[in-house]
């Protein structure tokens, strides 16, 4: 009897990547979540893309809202249903909030918690009889990435709910690779820098010197630039990959240095 740790067979060079895994992708209609939807197609799997706008590519698009139990659970069905289980999960749905600890409602707080730390949870609970379901055997592959944010790893200003949301992520990644690798489920999480998304972009309409702070933005990573949606996406399919089958219980980040290096001032 083969053992269920055993690692999966990598796919040959000719085969692609994903070739027979299903992927969902929460958040997937726009930003990182429609990169990484791409991203994971691109390399063979099926895609399921739940999201409240609808998803414009080649996925399978299911409505869902992640605080809703009942809305979550039929659309993880749906999936299964549709696609023949699930390998892949990609946590990214997520709100963003501004301010400091003083700046933002109790009512806001419960909510953008709710979105980017309960909804994970939810998500992962309806998921994990798939995944378990798709580790089983020898040559099983089951995975789970979310989306963290630099804001979990370094302090940033006016990011106060924000950063306790996402460091609550990287806590739980951890929690979660603990409790599942023994089922031969890995979970891990990529920890984005500022990206040039929608979201973003939204915040910068709205500045008072909009190209000012997109500059500032930039400024502060060491690479100069923001990142892009399509880095994030090649990260978490590295990460979702049957060739990381040693990765697990890790946060990968992606912000162009801002977590690791202290540069001097260029000249």
């Amino acid at each position: 009897m083969t053992d269920e740790r055993t690692p999966m067979t990598a796919p040959t060079p000719h085969t692609p990547e994903y070739a027979g895994l299903v992927a969902v992708v929460t958040g997937g209609a726009s930003g990182i979540g429609q990169a990484t939807a791409r991203e994971l197609h691109a390399r063979g799997a099926e895609v399921a893309v739940l999201d409240l706008a609808e998803s414009d590519g080649p996925f399978l698009y299911v409505r869902c809202d992640v605080t809703d139990d009942a809305a979550v659970r039929a659309a993880i069905d749906t999936v299964t249903d549709r696609l023949g289980g699930v390998n892949i999960l990609v946590n990214n749905a997520g709100m963003g909030a501004q301010g400091t600890v003083e700046d933002n409602a109790p009512d806001e707080w419960h909510r953008v918690l709710d979105v980017n730390v309960v909804g994970v949870a939810r998500v992962t609970a309806a998921a994990l009889p798939a995944l378990r379901k798709a580790a089983a055997g020898g040559e099983g592959h089951a995975a789970i990435v979310n989306m963290c944010s630099i804001a979990a790893t370094a302090g940033l200003p006016q990011r106060a709910l924000y950063s306790a949301s996402k460091g609550a992520v990287l806590a739980l990644t951890r929690a979660m690779a603990a409790d599942h690798l023994g089922e031969g489920i890995r979970v891990t999480c990529v920890n984005p820098g500022t990206a040039d998304t929608p979201w973003v972009n939204r915040l910068l309409s709205v500045a008072d010197h909009p190209e000012a702070e997109r500059a500032a933005l930039a400024a502060r990573q060491p690479s100069g630039r923001l990142v892009s949606a399509a880095e994030v996406a090649h990260a978490v399919a590295y990460l979702a990959s049957p060739f990381s089958g040693a990765t697990t219980g890790t946060d990968l980040a992606v912000d162009g240095g801002m977590q690791g290096l202290r540069l001097r001032p260029r000249q």
